[in-house]
């Protein structure tokens, strides 16, 4: 019946919308490089010794425990308190657990046995019990200062020690890594206690669904603070994020938010990693013990109190990835004497191939002349020395490069490049002298509404061995390309590698493919975090290429990836737009009730009244009002928050037809919904028909039954004692119970009837007009059942939503269920309040009860404007979404008695 009610075209467009969104899905979900990380393993069973706390602060947070690592040998130690190494302490995330500081923990500890002891970590974790603190924030400021006590607890342990730490290292996963930059905005908190703050997947800037207002006043509190105190604080910090294959938390999210005066912070795409993987991702554990072994203080045997050092080396693990290992004070003069062999080299292009080399070479090339021609020189291999020039060299996969500008070295008569004896090994060492203008090639990107069926091409003729194509006009997230590497070589026997390396310069995400040689390479392109306006940079491939071969780039625009673009970031506001789609449609129903004394079927408004233009000009409007001052002083006197919209512009993420696209994707989503809801109401009516006696449809209208009160009252106390969000479940399942069995009283009403449609019509418009005046004693016909079931099937649409978007709380409070028996703060209990006597009394109302309802008309106007509200405040504050969906449930139920 539902099906029947749409037209093919409408159905065909729901299918169409299906077809897009499931591309954009599997965009976010399919569409990333392979892993690259290898999973890390324990050398030795792993140990977790409880911290005694004091029995105060356990008596607090009796959920809350501290452990220290441990593996074999130094496990057995370390029983024995007091410690003297040096502290880190892991923040576990959303459901995370303390022992995922076991993959850097033994990391650690086997670096530590490498140089004997000499210096050494101890890694504390904390247990937070795997609370869900993405889906509530009521604990977050609980796990802050619990942290704050763990800190103290920690240092305690040191004491007596010849080199006592003073402060400790954190490493924050996900929301841990929050929980971390919260402590600086506790009032008793000393800012020396952190030294060192590292996050991995933590979403800085925003929460990845505002589920609750205490996430969202969470985030402002501490995001405030960092911002306004950026001057004060001292903190060095490094977020680390795992790129396009960590859909869970996006990597714009990771990076810190820009200060003004902080610089003591970093931001970086290291790799292609999901959130559950970052912790036993190898290489990444392996750089960070790499990079806390290097922070060291040789003479207070803890981390350094030099910020500069600790952001240089911070930058020199993980943005700059250099062959050599970190010096603080590199020397750049290196001792060239010895009875080596000397050959000079006077070509600007020269290849060299070692193997089974006896004795070592020195290749001396002379700049005086190359410096009138040439702007650049180009070396790549495995080993660079000189006038110690390697310390400018970056590490690729598979080749070491450097390239320096002449003009930067005017005293420098000759570049000397050493091959070192090699017995058994080979290698190849390139060298090149080149103009810049010769090897910065533009490539303007293909427009947003191609759709791929244009494209750009470029063809490198020349044979050098490194290229920088500059992609013109693209600096916005919703844009996505495929860039399609040809590469043709002349017939060589040995395999040719070429490294493409995509460079972002306003953020450090760089992605790098490798590729053999002759092949055809697919390099996908799009952005996490959308180009500055004050930023002129340009995005660039770097090639890195074979003197063999001759290359073919083509680039064009990828739809399902702009697709994917849409999800990744705007996914999370997709409620709000399917709230808004069933609000127009709540409204025809009301309105064709009011006016012509019927109700039509849900799809059928639905394909009537959903209209993007009824409430996206309303939104644009107001966010070119709010441009005045006029406007924004009424605004703040009306005490209106601020509009979604500007949230989104100041996060570059705010584009025209996104709303539209979204709004589509709404309706859609509310039309399947309404399919699915529908034909659950009918399964569940054919069971209750199996497994009850057949009932008949009331005769009289009750509105308010004797044991309604009870119900309600008993609800609201369970909403008080317990959570919020258990109240609405349990009156959304009462309301669902009754509408399934007004469906199964009138499935049995018309079984039962004799077949004479018209007959059967002409009767029951007399009984209509036979109604009491008081509205307690209406009778019940079969048309105003069916009347009365269309509005119900809109409003268990409505239902269903808050009920789904209140869940977190209820299943956070599940999981603590043993600890404490109230959800404190609760998000869901004054929504609850409301929301349980109007479900009750919707439960109890029919179409014929409210026609002549004085309140039907002005609750016919109301979803309107609420509609364009819902997307106004909504589509970034998710949590705010049920607040506008109640308010015409509360109108329709006040209609029974106005």
């Amino acid at each position: 019946m539902f099906l029947h009610s749409v037209n093919l075209w409408n159905l065909a467009f729901y299918v169409f919308m299906v077809f897009l969104a499931t591309l954009g899905l599997w965009d976010v979900f399919f569409g990333f490089e392979e892993n690259k990380c290898s999973m890390s393993y324990m050398f030795e069973y792993p140990e977790y010794q409880k911290i005694e706390l004091p029995k105060k602060l356990a008596k607090r947070y009796p959920a809350y425990e501290l452990y220290l690592y441990g593996e074999g040998s130094y496990a057995e130690e370390h029983k024995i308190l007091p410690l003297t190494g040096i502290p880190v302490l892991f923040l576990p995330g959303n459901a995370g657990s303390y022992k995922q500081v076991r993959s850097i923990g033994s990391i650690a500890l086997r670096k530590a046995e490498d140089i004997d002891f000499k210096y050494h970590f101890d890694f504390f974790s904390v247990n937070f019990n795997e609370e869900l603190v993405a889906l509530y924030g009521g604990t977050l400021q609980k796990q802050t200062k619990f942290v704050h006590e763990c800190i103290k607890t920690i240092l305690k342990l040191y004491k007596g020690q010849e080199f006592a730490p003073k402060s400790v290292a954190i490493i924050g996963h996900s929301m841990g890594g929050l929980v971390a930059r919260a402590l600086l905005t506790l009032k008793n908190f000393k800012h020396d206690l952190i030294n060192l703050l590292i996050t991995q997947a933590t979403p800085h800037v925003a929460p990845v669904m505002p589920l609750d207002r205490f996430i969202t006043d969470f985030y402002t509190t501490v995001n405030n603070y960092w911002i306004l105190n950026a001057r004060h604080i001292n903190l060095t910090t490094l977020s680390v994020a795992g790129g396009f294959r960590d859909y869970q938390v996006r990597s714009g999210l990771t990076f810190l938010p820009k200060l003004s005066h902080h610089t003591s912070a970093l931001s970086v795409k290291v790799l292609f990693v999901t959130l559950t993987l970052f912790l036993r991702c190898k290489q990444l554990q392996l750089t960070t013990v790499r990079a806390f072994f290097d922070l060291i203080d040789a003479d207070t045997k803890q981390i350094t109190q030099n910020s500069k050092k600790k952001l240089s080396v911070l930058s020199h693990h993980f943005i700059r990835h250099p062959s050599k290992h970190f010096e603080e004070n590199p020397a750049i003069i290196s001792d060239l004497t010895g009875t080596s062999m000397w050959v000079p080299v006077k070509v600007s292009k020269w290849t060299y191939v070692a193997y089974n080399e006896s004795e070592k070479i020195y290749f001396t090339f002379p700049l005086e002349n190359h410096r009138k021609i040439y702007s650049h020189v180009y070396c790549q291999s495995t080993m660079l020395q000189g006038v110690d020039l390697s310390w400018k060299a970056e590490l690729l996969p598979t080749i070491k490069f450097l390239t320096l500008r002449l003009q930067d070295y005017p005293s420098l008569s000759h570049l000397v490049v050493y091959v070192p004896s090699v017995h058994g090994s080979k290698f190849v060492v390139d060298c090149e002298f080149f103009k810049k203008e010769t090897r910065y090639i533009q490539l303007p990107v293909t427009h947003l509404f191609s759709f791929g069926l244009s494209s750009r091409k470029v063809v490198l003729n020349t044979n050098g061995l490194y290229y920088n194509l500059e992609l013109l006009n693209f600096g916005q997230i919703y844009q996505a390309f495929k860039i399609n590497v040809v590469s043709k070589c002349s017939a060589v026997k040995e395999e040719i590698t070429s490294i493409y390396k995509l460079h972002i310069p306003w953020s450090y995400e760089d992605s790098l493919t490798v590729a053999q040689a002759p092949s055809s390479t697919e390099i996908s392109l799009k952005l996490h975090i959308a180009q500055p306006e004050n930023d002129s940079h340009v995005a660039l491939l770097k090639m890195y290429t074979s003197s063999d071969c001759r290359y073919e780039v083509t680039i064009k625009t990828s739809f399902s990836q702009i697709l994917g673009q849409v999800v990744r970031f705007h996914g999370g506001a997709l409620p709000a737009y399917v709230i808004s789609n069933m609000l127009l449609t709540y409204r025809g129903q009301l309105y064709s009730l009011f006016s012509t004394g019927c109700c039509l079927e849900y799809a059928t408004m639905l394909d009537k009244e959903a209209k993007p233009y009824k409430v996206d000009p309303f939104v644009i409007i107001i966010k070119f009002l709010l441009g005045y001052k006029w406007f924004k002083e009424l605004w703040d006197v009306l005490l209106l928050p601020e509009l979604d919209a500007i949230i989104l512009t100041s996060q570059s993420m705010c584009f025209p037809l996104i709303s539209l696209i979204l709004f589509l994707f709404g309706t859609c989503t509310a039309y399947w919904s309404g399919l699915l809801s529908s034909a659950s109401v009918r399964l569940l009516s054919s069971l209750w028909l199996a497994l009850k006696r057949p009932s008949e449809l009331p005769k009289d209208i009750k509105m308010i039954s004797p044991d309604l009160p009870f119900l309600t009252i008993v609800l609201i106390i369970i909403s008080w004692t317990t959570c919020g969000a258990l109240a609405i479940l349990l009156s959304y399942v009462y309301y669902v119970f009754k509408v399934v069995h007004l469906q199964a009283s009138l499935t049995t009403f018309k079984n039962s009837q004799p077949v004479n449609p018209k007959h059967s019509r002409r009767s029951e418009k007399k009984s209509n007009h036979h109604k009491d005046s008081s509205v307690h004693h209406l009778r019940l016909s079969a048309n105003d059942a069916e009347d009365s079931l269309r509005m119900h099937s809109t409003v268990i649409n409505l239902l269903s939503w808050i009920v789904f978007l209140s869940m977190p709380s209820l299943i956070y409070w599940l999981k603590n269920l043993r600890y404490y028996f109230k959800l404190n703060p609760d998000p869901c209990k004054p929504l609850a309040f409301i929301l349980i006597p109007t479900m009750a009394v919707l439960g109890n109302t029919y179409t014929v009860s409210i026609k002549s309802s004085k309140l039907l008309k002005t609750a016919s106007q109301f979803p309107l404007p609420l509609a364009v509200g819902v997307i106004a405040f909504g589509s970034a504050h998710v949590y705010r979404v049920p607040c506008f969906a109640f308010i015409p449930l509360l109108l329709h139920a006040l209609c029974n008695f106005m």
